[in-house]
């Protein structure tokens, strides 16, 4: 290895076949960029701004969509600059740091949904005893276990993939440092890296699913024994926003990352990881807050304090 030259920078080749259109794919995924980016940090600020909304659920949401801002700031704008300017490479420190920014923070989202599962199944199955156990304290310790323990079980992952050699190929078939097409390009045997980064896959999202599936199973045998039919259509709506984030979000990386890093189509997961990447940051923005009346009537109030001091 010591007449071999190491890589210093990889080429991420991103979708050559769109070369044509790559002024209709970068404004299309800017507009979702921007739309996914306004309606996190609107939910950041109207929960920051108003009081009525200082509650677990939305405590938990915050650090939900602080997670996913950084996720899709750490891919978006890279794959951007790279559709429009044409330059397709990028740093290998840059790159490895991508992939841990990309990965640690999904690793958040999961434990995080796990959580706000858990705060759905007290407020549904336990509202007598709601407040004596999700207090402050409680939801302070849940979210800094969400994020160190995404930190933590990603790092030394991170840092084997950053310790390998890399010494031929340094294309990248991909839009953003992905841990296959990475480890693609190692000149060392990475079967027990792949091995290790499955099964932690697996434990983190099968672990998480399977919490938040117990959760919900629990919360619809409850809301089946409600007599009335508007008190289950009301016990419904309160997470009826959330189960339809845990389905998209759960089901979107199963299908990348529960097998082997290095095998399936690349284009298939191009194509998967770009709707994980744009579409699904963009839309659960509006999942959570499209039927929300709390959240619409916090907007509402802000905007009239607002025009009115104007």
């Amino acid at each position: 290895m010591a007449n071999v030259t190491s890589v210093t920078e990889f080429i991420l080749l991103g979708f050559p076949e769109l070369h044509e259109r790559k002024t209709a794919f970068f404004t299309i995924f800017l507009l979702m960029y921007l739309l996914s980016l306004t309606g996190h940090s609107m939910i950041i600020i109207v929960v920051l701004k108003e009081p009525m909304l200082h509650t677990p659920m939305y405590f938990f949401l915050v650090n939900f969509s602080m997670a996913e801002i950084c996720s899709t700031t750490a891919e978006v704008p890279k794959m951007l600059d790279n559709v429009l300017s044409g330059k397709k490479t990028i740093c290998f420190a840059c790159c490895m740091t991508q992939g841990f920014i990309v990965f640690s923070m999904g690793a958040v989202e999961f434990i995080t949904l796990t959580v706000m599962s858990f705060d759905r199944y007290v407020a549904i199955c336990k509202p007598l005893f709601y407040n004596t156990i999700m207090t402050n304290e409680l939801c302070l310790r849940l979210a800094f276990l969400a994020w160190v323990g995404g930190f933590v079980i990603i790092i030394s992952q991170s840092a084997v993939v950053w310790s390998y050699p890399y010494c031929g190929q340094n294309v990248i078939d991909h839009f953003f440092c992905d841990v296959g097409p990475v480890l693609r390009l190692a000149c060392a045997d990475t079967a027990l890296m792949e091995l290790i980064g499955l099964l932690y896959g697996a434990t983190i999202m099968w672990g998480s699913f399977g919490f938040s599936l117990i959760s919900y199973a629990c919360i619809i045998a409850t809301i089946m024994g409600i007599p009335s039919a508007d008190g289950r259509s009301k016990a419904f709506l309160t997470c009826a926003s959330h189960l339809t984030v845990v389905i998209i979000f759960y089901l979107a990386d199963m299908f990348m990352y529960l097998r082997p890093s290095t095998q399936g189509d690349t284009r298939v997961n191009k194509v998967v990881s770009l709707v994980r990447t744009s579409f699904i940051p963009m839309l659960n923005p509006f999942i959570y807050t499209i039927r929300n009346k709390d959240f619409k009537a916090a907007v509402r109030k802000i905007l009239r304090r607002k025009f009115l001091n104007i």
